[in-house]
């Protein structure tokens, strides 16, 4: 019986990147063994164990063969006499195809350390094929190791998979929960960039997809193609830090400019509405959390009111945070506004320039929240009906002092 650190943990140390996370192998086997020596049971598909000390993952060493489309049809084998070679081939890219024993040594069959230095994403062998979970994995990966590229033969094989149908076998969930990973790395724009470029996007997100290649005015973006746009957004959200429901917003707020008819390019009059409606159809396909759905709703109708908050009056203003609950929930307006600004620094050369809506908005909440609402409420007591009106009426005072 001999173990192994296998994947991403060999990856990281290589790379002198923090290791989070260490994955065992175990050669030589069974699962009676493992059991003898302590180990917890926990695989459900294949045989995996937790370490009784570290709880760290033990799988044993396995083959796999396809038997149905999607990422859930394999029979796997799972034997003392698999190899480590073997259990290696079965992994998606050759820099995680790399074993280190108990004595220190790296064991590389595939070339993993030559890519590493190379700075490439290169499938292992073309068991890739088999699981299109990992066109989404390599897509990922390129927004956290943002210097890597994918090699043309990986992104062919990848191009090959998605016209063969796979992309479409895979469930929802797994699609978002892949996405909202890549989101949350440091340049979430290179994901879109590997699905753009193996046609990936455009089945499991069409709606963004739609994106590239539709013109907006040059003098409100430089940049003019939308989708150019949407990736710079996502990557301000991402260089600010911002938490998942502000990225899934900055890349949504959009959408309804790749439904605008043609003849009206480069306007793009009532996005916000075509917006709204995508961002739901988005959003219950890939079954995304309702705290990410609920934000990029409100910033895919608002987010041109923002950006026009300086010429608002009281009265609009105070519609605006009514209409956004921002009185029950107001750290989801203010997260609404951070992705609004998003919006405007997401812009060639835009970059620096100062965005005085979010303060202004902000400090309008500020000052409408602190109207005493039950107070007035109880001054009107004989009639009810009127409360909402004064309640109203007295946030405007009090937004007008500070904002007009």
């Amino acid at each position: 019986m001999k173990t192994y650190v296998v994947g991403g943990a060999v990856r990281d140390a290589l790379l002198r990147l923090p290791v989070q996370d260490h994955d065992h192998v175990v050669v030589g086997a069974t699962p009676h063994d493992m059991i003898a020596r302590g180990f917890t049971p926990v695989g459900k598909d294949f045989p995996v164990f937790l370490h009784p000390e570290t709880h760290e993952e033990y799988a044993l060493a396995r083959t796999e063969r396809k038997t149905a489309p999607g990422y859930k049809g394999f029979v796997f084998h799972a034997e003392p006499d698999v190899t480590l070679e073997q259990d290696l081939v079965r992994r998606d890219l050759t820099i995680n195809a790399m074993a280190q024993g108990e004595d220190g040594d790296i064991i590389d069959p595939f070339g993993g350390q030559k890519d590493l230095q190379a700075r490439i994403f290169r499938h292992v062998s073309d068991a890739f094929a088999e699981d299109p979970v990992r066109i989404l994995r390599v897509a990922r990966f390129a927004a956290r190791f943002t210097d890597f590229t994918v090699a043309p033969e990986t992104n062919a094989l990848m191009r090959r998979m998605v016209d063969a149908g796979e992309v479409d076998a895979l469930v929802p969930e797994r699609v978002w929960q892949e996405l909202a990973r890549g989101l949350m790395e440091s340049k979430p724009s290179r994901m879109l960039e590997v699905l753009r470029a193996c046609g990936a996007l455009a089945r499991i997100l069409p709606e963004l997809d739609a994106l590239w290649g539709v013109p907006q005015p040059e003098r409100h973006h430089p940049e003019i193609d939308t989708g150019v746009h949407v990736m710079l957004v996502i990557d301000q959200a991402a260089q600010r830090q911002y938490n998942l429901p502000i990225r899934c917003a900055a890349l949504m707020h959009d959408l309804g400019k790749g439904a605008t008819p043609r003849e009206e390019w480069p306007k793009h009059h009532g996005h916000e509405a075509r917006s709204v409606r995508l961002v739901e159809q988005v959003c219950k396909r890939l079954k995304i959390p309702n705290e990410c759905r609920d934000l990029a709703v409100m910033a895919a109708r608002e987010h041109g009111n923002v950006g026009r908050a300086l010429e608002m009056r009281s009265n609009t203003i105070v519609s605006l945070l009514e209409r956004c609950d921002a009185f029950r929930k107001p750290q989801r307006f203010i997260d609404m506004l951070d992705a609004a600004e998003c919006d405007f620094h997401g812009r060639a050369g835009f970059a620096d320039r100062p965005f005085p809506q979010h303060v202004h908005l902000q400090s309008a909440l500020a000052a409408a929240r602190s109207v005493n609402a039950g107070e007035i409420a109880a001054r009107h007591a004989a009639q009810p009906q009127n409360i909402p009106q004064a309640v109203h009426a007295a946030r405007v005072q009090a937004v007008s002092r500070v904002v007009d």
